[in-house]
């Protein structure tokens, strides 16, 4: 790979309500108005050799539309993070768990640590920074390409985090994207918060 587009999926029908959805099985599709974003995305992305995507509808329904023709690859390790007892609800009870607990604390309900997640994105990463493909689309979560673009700037995670605007292109070279995990992975071999 010579470089990368991260795009955050499209407006969901679980991101339009404000609800969390960590279990890729459950069938939680875009709006109208996500897939009018993935329309338009298609017309502000490069030319593409391969798409990687989430398990969840929600991402490959965005790949498909915004680059129909493109080989697809899907990539677990690329999944959202594990909401555990907070599936299904309102953001914000997991928002206020989620600034008290330590980085390697399971969500309550068999959910899953921000560690655990960073572990997966950083072996997803890894697997596309090996493929031969010269030009691809990674369509996935927020909180994946948040960790990625924060890594870019110098910053480890955080238990808060701006989110990432729907269907909006990030394009890195492949050593930017390698520097970003080499930094989620150092930090996930010793992770902690920093103080603010």
């Amino acid at each position: 790979m010579n470089r990368a587009v991260l795009v955050r999926h499209a407006e969901s029908e679980a991101s339009a309500a404000g609800i969390l959805n960590g279990i890729a099985a459950l069938e939680v599709g875009l709006t109208e108005a996500g897939r009018a974003q993935s329309r338009a995305l298609a017309a502000r992305l490069p030319a593409l050799d391969l798409v990687a995507t989430s398990e969840f509808r929600r991402a490959v329904d965005t790949a498909e539309l915004a680059a129909p023709d493109v080989p697809r690859l899907v990539l677990p390790d690329l999944n959202e993070i594990g909401f555990g007892a907070y599936e299904g609800g309102l953001y914000l009870p997991y928002r206020e768990w989620a600034g008290s607990a330590g980085p390697a604390d399971p969500c309550p309900g068999e959910g899953e640590s921000r560690v655990d997640a960073v572990h997966r994105y950083v072996r997803a990463f890894r697997t596309l920074l090996q493929r031969p493909e010269p030009a691809v689309l990674v369509v996935a979560h927020g909180l994946v390409v948040r960790y990625v673009l924060n890594a870019l700037e110098g910053l480890d995670p955080a238990p808060l985090l701006d989110g990432v605007p729907c269907a909006e292109p990030y394009e890195l070279d492949a050593g930017e994207l390698d520097r970003a995990v080499a930094r989620l992975e150092a930090w996930a071999l010793a992770p902690r918060w920093d103080s603010p």
